[in-house]
């Protein structure tokens, strides 16, 4: 009986004072982030003035240009760095899951190719190797047939052998 067991209407109690608590400070940090965005506009976005004449509109246009190539610089500057950490985020995880010898298996794509690409790409650009499997084959020469070779008259070897004059003369050689 070291430990007590609290009651449901006590435990249900102080769940509803840290959820009442949770929720004033998540509206604190809303409006600190509210308050932050706002001292950074003003810090950085002063007020627009138009001025009156075309010269210093055109004055105010070239600035505001100079300004937006200057954050589209930081901003592909700090794509290029997230690009590259998350890279070598990647290879360090695999480098983990090597040292660990549990591997996950990549999911492979189909990819067409010859034996000569294969070959290519298996042994390099300096070995010239051409693998031609039908020059390896055996050429074997159709036999003509007798029967074939024989040009008489087709007509008189379909009547000795065909209907019952065929079969009598067949049967009448044999006995």
């Amino acid at each position: 009986m070291a430990e007590k067991k609290m009651s449901t209407s006590r435990r249900n109690q102080l769940k509803s004072l840290l959820l009442q608590i949770a929720e004033t400070m998540l509206e604190e940090e809303v409006q600190e982030a509210e308050r932050e965005k706002m001292k950074h506009l003003e810090e950085n976005c002063p007020s627009l003035s138009v001025p009156g004449c075309m010269q210093e509109l055109q004055d105010l246009c070239r600035k505001l240009h100079q300004q937006i190539d200057l954050v589209d610089e930081e901003r592909f500057d700090i794509e290029m760095k997230v690009k590259k950490s998350n890279k070598e985020i990647d290879d360090l995880k695999l480098t983990v899951q090597d040292l660990k010898g549990k591997f996950k298996k990549p999911a492979l794509k189909k990819v067409r190719m010859s034996a000569d690409g294969m070959l290519a790409a298996l042994l390099g650009s300096k070995h010239k190797v051409s693998m031609d499997l039908r020059a390896n084959l055996k050429q074997v020469k159709k036999e003509v047939k007798e029967e074939e070779k024989q040009t008489g008259d087709w007509r008189k070897n379909i009547e000795d052998k065909a209907g019952m004059d065929g079969r009598k003369k067949r049967f009448e050689t044999e006995a």
